[in-house]
């Protein structure tokens, strides 16, 4: 790492256009007391396991195959960041912020996901099972093929989330709202949409034998005849 690239203010320490290793981002973490801001930085591929990293901002930062497994990341900010394949699994990011970022096929098993926030990302295979999850915010972004089995998104209002082919068993949608988006084929098996409104968002590939899942739900007549047609019954 090159030192000219660091600076301080009162937002803390920025480090700028960097390829970081991790003694680098442990002598900053020693070195300074404020929240480190990495922008364009190069983190690709480093272990950051179990670091304190509490209230860090990423921008535009390179983080692909990047290990914070059982990091501290609470209130810490990832925007427009390159970061397919991250481990984030077992992590402290309660109140952590993703905002237009790629996340494609990153693992976040057991991580603390409280208040969490993912806007505008890509979350294709991502793996986001066994998290603490309360209060966790999705806002137009991809879940497709995801692993979200046993999620609880109730209550919730879904924007534009697309949810095709994900794993959705024993999800909790129970009084969700959903503005757009797809659980086309997603797998839904012992999923409860109790109270759901589910006429934004695209139902096809569902099969009718399920729908009993869907008791108590609101869906319209275009949704419904979609499902009969799934039966290869005409809808006239």
């Amino acid at each position: 790492m090159t030192r000219d690239h660091t600076t301080t203010s009162e937002c803390g320490r920025t480090v700028s256009n960097q390829t970081l290793s991790r003694a680098d981002i442990q002598q900053l973490i020693a070195d300074s007391k404020d929240p480190l801001y990495f922008e364009d930085c190069d983190l690709e591929g480093i272990d950051l396991s179990r670091l304190d990293l509490r209230s860090a901002t990423f921008e535009r930062c390179t983080i692909i195959e990047t290990s914070f497994f059982g990091a501290t990341l609470t209130q810490a900010r990832w925007i427009r960041c390159r970061a397919r394949q991250a481990d984030f699994g077992s992590a402290d990011l309660v109140d952590a912020t993703f905002q237009s970022s790629d996340l494609n096929n990153t693992n976040w098993r057991r991580a603390k996901l409280g208040s969490a926030r993912f806007k505008g990302c890509k979350l294709t295979g991502a793996n986001i099972e066994d998290c603490s999850t309360l209060g966790l915010e999705f806002e137009e972004t991809l879940l497709v093929g995801a692993h979200l089995r046993r999620l609880s998104f109730r209550k919730a209002t879904l924007q534009n989330l697309d949810f095709s082919d994900a794993d959705l068993a024993g999800a909790d949608f129970r009084d969700a709202v959903f503005e757009g988006g797809s659980l086309r084929n997603a797998q839904l098996k012992d999923a409860r949409f109790d109270g759901a409104d589910l006429r934004g968002v695209d139902l096809s590939g569902l099969r009718l034998v399920d729908a009993g899942m869907f008791r108590g739900a609101t869906i319209s007549f275009q949704q419904a005849a979609v499902l009969v047609t799934e039966l290869g019954l005409r809808v006239v």
